[in-house]
């Protein structure tokens, strides 16, 4: 038995093992060949420059147009999913019954298993005209009809984890609030939520970074066109869609407009490692605070 302990344990420890250098090689990829990007462009010109255009006569090297459309994007994105998502989540423990909650439940995560190609397709094929008709002058290309199909897509994020957070409150605090008189929906608001706080904002955290590397929905509906604005009816540019474009062009291995996807990539990565580490620190505050 102790023999088939060990052997157990030397596998998940290297399981654990595999995840943390795949890690660490990504990294190392991405931080190589960004050094020599930087060794040849200014930092400060990187993340200050207001213009994106490496791959013309003029070069300019100034990650704000994409950091931009990719935030716009998402912000819109997340604008969709929260309310409903949260909302779904709600509905599912306070109010539907058992049987329904098992039926839609699953339904709903079947979104998150859709091709994003075909959720692209959709955004600029259906959402895109429909939108036209309600906003004249919007562009065939826009951030827009984008963050709002991913925005549809990330539901199943915010409202799967924030349903986990809410169900496992502990049903004593449910049934005392309903024994003191309070409604199901005082009971939903004020003591539920509260409670499960840390894992509703641990799932909102999530849905938000799985936008933010979203590439094939920006890429068909959003437009190649990198901008510094935050007027969603105009065509847009995301790192994501950049890194997409240069990777499948004719560009150079060795150039500087190359390496640009390997500097705009650790942009995206630092900028993912915030939104976890924020997740993480929610977490740990609202458990302390509800402990």
């Amino acid at each position: 038995m102790k023999i088939k302990e060990r052997i157990i344990e030397s596998l998940l420890a290297l399981s654990a093992l595999v995840t943390v250098f795949t890690t660490g090689m990504i990294l190392f990829v991405l931080l190589s060949e960004a050094y020599y990007f930087f060794s040849e462009v200014s930092i400060v010109e990187f993340l200050t420059e207001t213009e994106w255009t490496p791959l013309f006569a003029k070069k300019k090297f100034g990650i704000l147009p994409l950091l931009t459309g990719t935030m716009l994007t998402s912000f819109i994105a997340i604008l969709v999913a929260l309310p409903i998502g949260l909302t779904i989540a709600i509905y599912l423990n306070e109010y539907s019954s058992k049987t329904f909650k098992a039926i839609i439940k699953p339904l709903l995560e079947l979104l998150a298993a859709v091709p994003t190609v075909v959720y692209g397709f959709f955004a600029l094929m259906v959402v895109t005209p429909f939108l036209q008709t309600l906003i004249p002058g919007l562009s065939g290309f826009n951030s827009l009809s984008a963050g709002f199909v991913m925005g549809i897509m990330i539901i199943p994020y915010v409202s799967s984890l924030s349903d986990d957070a809410i169900s496992a409150v502990p049903k004593t605090m449910r049934e005392g609030s309903l024994a003191l008189g309070a409604s199901r929906f005082q009971t939903a608001f004020k003591v539920m939520i509260p409670s499960a706080a840390s894992g509703i904002i641990v799932s909102i955290i999530l849905a938000i970074s799985r936008a933010v590397g979203e590439t094939m929905i920006v890429a068909i509906a959003a437009g190649q066109q990198p901008r510094l604005t935050l007027d969603p009816t105009v065509p847009i540019e995301t790192i994501t869609t950049y890194i997409v474009q240069v990777s499948l062009g004719d560009v150079p291995h060795d150039s500087i407009e190359y390496r640009t996807i390997f500097a705009a990539g650790i942009t995206l990565f630092v900028f993912t490692l915030l939104l976890n580490n924020i997740s993480y620190w929610f977490n740990k505050k609202y458990h302390q605070k509800y402990e």
